[in-house]
């Protein structure tokens, strides 16, 4: 159960046919993240949910890189991981949250993924957003380092904490 209601705010450029996400699966590992991090303030994060194009354009925008992706994150903190020591100072005004930063998934390359890894499309969701939020946290994967392999167990540890444990790995 969640200690703290951190404000996950979704949005989607998709059409309303489509591809289906369960939303309310996206929030709570998201939230099951933050506590497996003992992330002890209220929290906010935005997610934005695209297409291959909608990822493609902000990859290039922001990174440079005129591919799509499955995942974007864009981190408001310099955090270490595992280590959640904030600066306090960013705490938003209005809502008295701190802004963790922003997350962009393509439904497009999770739809992709889940065939790919043998999952469903939910599950393929889910393992992303944490995969994000902990980048969020001070998280990196850039090489074979100690540091991914220790991201990609903590993924899995929360994906447990889901009921989400499993098959495939993407990513």
């Amino acid at each position: 159960m969640t200690k703290y209601k951190h404000k996950i705010y979704v949005r989607s450029t998709l059409p309303s046919i489509g591809i289906k996400l369960d939303i309310r699966l996206l929030r709570r590992c998201i939230r099951t993240a933050l506590d497996a991090e003992r992330v002890d303030i209220l929290c906010e994060i935005s997610v934005l949910i695209t297409d291959n194009d909608g990822i493609r354009l902000i990859n290039k925008e922001f990174r440079k890189k005129d591919i799509p992706t499955d995942v974007l994150s864009f981190p408001m903190q310099e955090l270490i991981a595992g280590r959640f020591e904030p600066d306090m100072t960013e705490l938003n005004r209005d809502s008295g949250c701190l802004p963790l930063g922003d997350i962009v998934l393509s439904a497009d390359r999770i739809a992709e993924q889940s065939v790919q890894f043998g999952q469903s499309m939910n599950r393929e969701m889910a393992y992303l957003a944490i995969h994000s939020v902990l980048h969020l946290l001070g998280y990196d994967h850039m090489d074979e380092s100690a540091e991914k392999h220790r991201m990609r167990a903590r993924e899995e540890e929360i994906l447990r904490a889901c009921s989400l444990s499993g098959t495939g790995v993407s990513g």
